[in-house]
C-alpha cells in the first residue's frame, strides 16, 4: 500500500470512563471521509470505545493473550483467524477494514472458541455490556450506511469487531 494512498485521522471518541478520548486511525485515503462520519455517529451516540491508536506492528508468534484494546484500521498483516495466521492479506493490510473494542467483541470460531483468553467472557452475545457490537444496533447501522459489512454477520466464524468494504 503506498504512502500515498493512506490517510491519518484523528478523532474524539467516548472512552468507556465516559471522557472525551482523541485517537489517529490510519485508513485507505479512498473511505477515510465516510469512515470520520462512522466515528463521528459513534461519538455524538455516545457509544464507549476502549482506546484508539496506531496498529501495532504484527509480529506473528506474539502471545494471543493481551489485554490490548485497540481500535485500529490499517496494519500490514494477514488475515488472523481463532486458529492463527492465514496466508491471505487482510482487508487491513489495504486499510479497508476497522476493528472495533477487540477484546469486548472478538472472532470467535464456529465451535466457540476464542484465541485471546481476555476476550473468553465476552463470546455470549446475548450480553449487553459496553463496548459491545450487537446485529443491528447503532455501530453496525452506522457501517451499513457507508456500504461496509459486518464480520458478526460471517457464516461459521464471527469476527465482532470486524468491519470492512469488501466484507472480508
Amino acid at each position: 500500500m503506498p504512502l500515498r494512498d493512506l490517510a491519518l485521522l484523528r478523532f474524539n471518541y467516548q472512552g468507556f470512563d465516559g471522557t472525551v478520548e482523541r485517537g489517529p486511525m490510519v485508513l485507505n485515503a479512498a473511505v477515510a471521509r465516510d469512515v470520520l462520519g462512522v466515528f463521528r455517529t459513534l461519538f455524538r451516540a455516545g457509544f464507549p470505545i476502549r482506546r484508539v491508536a496506531l496498529a501495532r506492528r504484527y509480529r506473528p508468534n506474539a502471545d494471543p493473550d493481551s489485554r490490548a484494546n485497540v481500535t485500529a484500521s490499517f496494519n500490514c498483516r494477514p488475515v488472523v483467524t481463532p486458529d492463527g495466521p492465514l496466508d491471505a492479506f487482510s482487508q487491513h493490510a489495504y486499510g479497508l477494514a476497522v476493528d472495533i473494542n477487540p477484546l469486548q467483541n472478538p472472532y470467535v470460531r464456529a465451535d466457540g472458541y476464542v484465541r485471546n483468553r481476555y476476550a473468553r467472557p465476552y463470546v455470549d452475545r446475548s450480553q449487553d455490556l459496553p463496548g459491545m457490537i450487537h446485529d443491528g444496533d447503532l455501530v453496525v447501522r452506522a457501517f451499513e450506511a457507508i456500504g461496509w459489512e459486518w464480520g458478526g454477520r460471517w457464516s461459521g466464524g464471527k469476527d465482532h469487531m470486524h468491519f470492512s468494504l469488501t466484507g472480508r
